[in-house]
């Protein structure tokens, strides 16, 4: 008789109830009265409008130019988004960015000396900057927007050096990505105009054709000189221009190659998959023509595309291999992939070899024309610019990118690069765009698939930016030159390789396996979030492994002990509402020691001009383990528990991490351990805050959310079925949907 295996419980949605929101906090004690702010300001502001008068007019459209406002760190909550006093003075708000400031004075006893704020970008007319000015000393704390005025802490204009990063190489004219304060919407194409002609006058040529708006962003390239990129810069509604980088696809890829990996492949008369039905697509360098793969995998090309190249076409070979079957070991027997894929070439040999610089635009417009058309559950990137991310920054692969899986309904895994060996101190080390996508599941790659392991050496290392701190979001096994990641070569020879451009695709293959087997009940997010829960840390650092290696088997994904219960919910979370989600665990009393372990992960829509504010969706949950236990009789709700504690950052500032760090993380994942008498109709209390621009979000939509819970109680041999009988009537498991042995890995 064949042992009964206990699956994942399913539709954990059930558990859930809208609740009333809970008190507020105290008064909040300012750093300036009202008078120290005006009198602080004015000498500041007077200084800026000089500034802004030496501009050349052909550098201000439409006499139009960007300053910058500096908040105290005390403000940096959307509440405090100084609204009021930017419509006062005319103004708009364009985008942000973060600063590292020492504040004149604190309105707190505790604080540090220097600290991390919010520095916002606000245009409007060069005469509305000299009537601020002029008028300022005879405002009254009646005065419209003077309440805000306290908020800031300086007021200057950015230096056009300030706005260039440094030369990657030595080329005499090389390629620039410029980022400029534009929309797409049409009362920003004065600034589009604007800028072809202050090009003109530098002997500049616009590639206009090739800009890519996102958000207030717009993102294009410019070839010119080290000298005259400094004179672009002082356009004013330039935000940045840096050297554009090269792409990374091969030439980071630690290829290796052995006669005792060179064997034929068995099993691949098969062409059958789990589940034919779900939509998966990779974005490589292409299949090779006569591929052994073609049975899984179709090869599909934009419109307009180049000629292939052989090393892309043997890339995109290994990526669709690792996808298909995973790591292939010593010359196994093949197991049945999971899905068919379609394989998007986006490399060519015109782009690689005639600019290959500007090779980074031409790939993200081509995956970008293919994701703007085409709907995809699943979809895998071995490839982006060879940089690491900057925190001042979005980078146009990660913004769009962003965008396009913000409504929570792909998931993406994306290889967070090999330059894991480069200067760390110098941040040379850091992931890679767009492995810093917040709607995205970044994967590193370890050394072993089971028993020890460690971060393979050549893997990128964190941190991500705020939010998306924590990057990779997992790793998996890549290779090492002892043991390379084994792949099917085109002929159908086994071949070894390394890298994160492998790990990835292996990654996406057990959550698209979880899926195949289980069903649509397993959404994307939710796919995320059981690879994100499931993950073993051991003790190794976050920023190194994220939040740990990811299961080798599908079955330790989707089953359980019988100690043990895995539950899911999904669902979507409405805007400034409360949602009580009830944690299930057996009635009566509980012996001993439980671990309750929880994950949640959503998606969120992102504004790529403001990398602080950057996801407009955050959560605040809060953990009540005892429906009894009141230290006030009046108050409204049991009395709440840590959970989902912030040490995990320690390496983000103390005073950015106590105000406002995990709440808008799109993944946040805790374990604790509590005593079983402890626990009496445990609850999440959960609040979705929702934000634009930093500020409160005018129309905020429903935000999709996955959660998933594990209670463990290693005393109490029968949890599971407890659980399943108390819950009999709301919680399901989830069956296999079709009918094969658990052995996917």
């Amino acid at each position: 008789m064949a042992e009964r295996k206990n699956f994942l419980l399913g539709y954990g949605e059930r558990l859930t109830a809208k609740i009333l929101p809970p008190g507020g906090g105290g008064p909040k004690s300012h750093p300036y009265t009202f008078q120290e702010a005006q009198a602080r300001l004015k000498p500041k502001l007077d200084h800026l409008v000089r500034e802004i008068e030496q501009l050349p007019d052909l550098a201000c459209p439409n006499e139009q130019v960007v300053a910058v406002l500096t908040l105290h760190p005390s403000y940096i909550a959307k509440s405090y988004f100084p609204a009021d006093l930017l419509g006062a003075v005319g103004l708009r708000h364009v985008g942000s960015r973060r600063r590292s400031v020492r504040p004149e004075k604190w309105g707190k006893k505790r604080h540090k000396d220097v600290a991390v704020t919010t520095e916002l970008f606000v245009s409007g007319p060069r005469r509305y900057f000299a009537d601020w000015a002029n008028y300022l000393s005879n405002w009254t704390e009646q005065t419209r927007g003077a309440s805000e005025l306290i908020e800031l802490e300086d007021i200057y204009y950015m230096a056009a050096e300030d706005r260039v990063r440094p030369l990657l190489g030595d080329q005499d004219q090389p390629l620039f990505e410029v980022v400029l304060h534009a929309s797409a919407l049409p009362e920003s194409q004065f600034i589009i105009s604007g800028f072809a002609q202050y090009l003109a006058k530098l002997g500049i040529k616009a590639d206009l054709d090739r800009r890519i708006h996102v958000g207030g962003l717009c993102f294009l390239p410019i070839r010119t000189t080290e000298e005259k990129v400094s004179q672009v810069a002082q356009f004013s509604f330039l935000r940045v221009a840096r050297e554009m980088p090269k792409l990374r696809v091969v030439e980071n890829t630690m290829g290796i190659e052995s006669d005792s990996h060179r064997t034929p492949l068995l099993g691949l008369s098969d062409s059958s998959v789990l589940d034919a039905n779900v939509r998966v697509a990779i974005f490589d360098g292409g299949l090779p023509a006569n591929s052994v793969l073609t049975p899984w995998a179709t090869a599909k090309e934009p419109k307009g595309i180049g000629k292939t190249v052989p090393a892309y076409l043997s890339h995109g070979q290994h990526v669709t291999s690792a996808l298909l079957f995973g790591h292939l070991g010593d010359g196994g027997a093949i197991t049945k992939p999971p899905c068919r894929v379609d394989h998007w070439r986006v490399l060519d040999e015109a782009s690689g070899i005639n600019d290959v610089q500007m090779q980074l635009f031409d790939v993200i417009q081509r995956i970008h024309g293919v994701l703007a058309t085409n709907k995809y559950d699943f979809i895998n990137l071995s490839l982006g610019p060879d940089m690491p991310i900057e925190d001042d920054e979005i980078h146009v692969w990660t913004a769009v990118l962003d965008s396009y899986l913000a409504d929570g309904n792909t998931l993406a895994t994306i290889a967070v690069g090999n330059n894991g060996e480069a200067d760390a101190a110098a941040g040379l080390a850091r992931v890679q765009p767009p492995s810093d996508c917040v709607n995205a599941m970044s994967i590193g790659a370890c050394d072993a698939i089971s028993g020890k392991w460690q971060r393979a050496p050549y893997s990128a290392i964190g941190p991500g930016r705020n939010p998306g701190v924590i990057k990779p979001d997992a790793v998996f096994f890549g290779g090492v030159s002892s043991k390379p990641f084994v792949v099917l070569g085109e002929s159908g020879m086994l071949e070894g390789t390394t890298g994160t451009s492998f790990s990835s695709p292996a990654a996406l293959r057990l959550g698209i396996s979880m899926r195949a087997i289980l069903g649509t009940p397993i959404s994307p997010l939710a796919a995320k979030a059981l690879l994100i829960h499931h993950c073993e840390r051991a003790k190794h650092d976050h920023g190194e492994v994220g939040w740990g290696r990811i299961r080798e088997s599908v079955e330790d994904l989707i089953t359980c002990d019988d100690n043990t219960a895995h539950i899911i919910y999904q669902g979507e979370l409405e805007p400034s509402k409360y949602l009580r989600a009830s944690i299930p665990v057996p009635a009566g009393a509980l012996a001993g020691k439980l671990t309750l372990k929880a994950t949640f992960c959503f998606a969120s829509e992102t504004d790529a001009q403001d990398p602080v504010n950057y996801t407009r969706s955050g959560l605040e949950v809060t953990f009540r383990p005892n429906d009894s236990a009141k230290k006030d009789a009046k108050q409204k709700y049991a009395d709440s528990a840590p959970f989902f504690k912030s040490d995990i950052y320690r390496y983000v500032d103390e005073i950015e991490l106590r105000d406002d760090l995990a709440k808008w993380e799109t993944t946040i994942h805790r374990s604790i351990e509590i005593d079983g008498a402890k626990l009496k109709n445990p609850v999440f209390d959960i609040h979705y805050n929702a934000r634009e621009a930093g500020g409160i979000a005018a129309t905020p939509g429903r935000m999709p959310y996955a959660l998933v819970v594990t209670v463990h109680a290693p005393d109490i041999p029968d949890l599971y079925d407890r659980i399943v009988r108390r819950y009999r009537t709301q919680l399901e498991m989830l069956q296999p949907v079709i009918q094969i042995p658990i052995q996917v890995r």
